[in-house]
């Protein structure tokens, strides 16, 4: 088994793709672990981890996320964001939050996110007298909605993995994601008066009519989609056909869809999903084998001996899922985390949508958090920033956003609130 953790750092430094690392650390695992016997069930397995209907939703909306991006749409909900708080004092830091909620009903990526919007705020804010590390660090930050408020594709994963109904996760994120987005506003405003960041009547802001008009076919997307799951006129994965339909005729009321740029969209579709389902699928290898060597129950028996239940538990988890965001990729924590944390969590009476919002808040804050943070790499690499002046640029932000994630694992009602009013079951 000592042989185990050297392969693993070889691969690693290696540069090996995850997937093929974590693939290739479990067969060997299983032989190190006399279980060898088993390798013969592990197409089967794969398959079964990866045959879940929800899972379905996750192309198409990725796919949809594609489609608006290449629409133009990126001008238009930041048109609409400058008329509504653009006047402000430190406008265009609220219009880069106000601008990432709009956005997050399209893509449910907070890397796309980041993308997407770095290169149009970080210069547009430096020209207008920001410090360029700072207009990088609200950039990062705020892109953390993206995965909050639904669509989620992390959300679509949690819920795949647990049995948990994603249409309730959904619903679930809505108040997170627009707490997040207004505690960011709160201390976008404190730092403008601080450094007297620019903002009020003098700049110039698009009309409030006709930048609306102009922004409603993308704002119509996160409503559609909503609107089908909380009066059950569809399941996510119904919704979310539906949303790539909604994309595909807002694209034609901006800038128009060519040939191409649907072609492009299809193609980046398929190799991210690729991409998610080979970990998914590399990483089922690893929890079969945990599932063999009985780690779950033994995870269970030492949580049990040293008495973490209920809230403390959920506090444990909170304290292991900000390490693991720190370092990996949202989806590898999530699928290799979930099935050894969550069934003891919801064994011990924590409601699984609510632990839901929690982990997947939890995991989004290491998208902006040293020393692996993708949101950071994102914004850095596309703005020409040094990452390591751009993570402390963040600190303020990542604080916020820790004080949130507590409250939120504190009081569940803050999460389960709208999910009870809409109907969906949740304790």
């Amino acid at each position: 088994m000592w042989l185990i953790p050297i392969i693993f750092v070889i691969l690693l430094i290696s540069g090996t793709a995850f997937a093929y690392l974590m693939g290739a650390v479990s067969v060997v695992a299983f032989v190190a672990a006399g279980k060898a016997q088993y390798l013969s069930v592990l197409p089967q397995r794969i398959f079964a981890q990866l045959d879940v209907f929800a899972f379905m939703a996750m192309p198409l909306f990725i796919l949809t996320a594609e489609i608006m991006s290449r629409a133009g749409v990126t001008r238009s909900l930041i048109d609409f964001s400058l008329s509504v708080v653009g006047r402000f004092k430190g406008g265009l830091g609220h219009v880069n939050i106000l601008t990432s909620v709009f956005f997050a009903g399209i893509s449910g990526s907070a890397i796309a996110d980041s993308a997407a919007l770095s290169r149009t705020f970080v210069p547009a804010m430096e020209a207008k007298g920001y410090d360029r590390y700072y207009a990088g660090a609200i950039t990062a930050a705020s892109s953390m909605i993206g995965p909050i408020i639904p669509p989620s594709i992390i959300m679509i994963i949690y819920g795949g993995l647990t049995g948990a109904s994603v249409a309730a996760l959904f619903v679930a994120g809505i108040i997170p994601g627009l707490l997040l987005a207004a505690a960011l506003m709160v201390l976008n405003a404190i730092i403008a008066v601080l450094r007297n960041h620019p903002g009020g009547s003098a700049d110039d802001a698009p009309a409030f009519l006709p930048s609306l008009i102009k922004a409603t076919p993308a704002l119509c997307l996160p409503i559609v989609i909503l609107g089908s799951l909380v009066f059950g006129l569809a399941t996510p994965t119904e919704g979310s056909a539906i949303a790539v339909l909604v994309a595909l005729i807002a694209g034609q009321a901006y800038d128009g869809l060519s040939r191409a740029a649907l072609v492009d969209a299809l193609e980046a579709t398929a190799r991210m999903t690729g991409a998610i389902f080979i970990i998914l699928a590399a990483i089922s290898v690893l929890g079969y084998l945990a599932g063999q060597m009985g780690w779950p129950s033994a995870l269970a028996d030492w949580v049990e001996s040293i008495g973490l239940t209920g809230t403390r538990y959920l506090f444990f988890l909170i304290g292991i899922f900000l390490v693991a965001g720190m370092f990996m990729d949202t989806p590898v924590a999530l699928t290799l985390l979930i099935p050894l944390f969550v069934p003891q969590a919801v064994a011990q009476g924590i409601d699984p949508v609510h632990l839901g919002i929690v982990l997947c808040f939890n995991l989004c804050i290491g998208l902006i958090t040293p020393p692996l943070g993708k949101c950071l790499v994102v914004v850095a690499a596309l703005t020409r920033l040094n990452y390591w002046r751009l993570a402390y640029a963040t600190l303020p932000f990542i604080a916020v956003q820790v004080l949130l994630l507590l409250a939120l694992a504190y009081w569940p009602s803050i999460s389960l609130t709208l999910p009870r009013l809409t109907g969906f079951s949740v304790n």
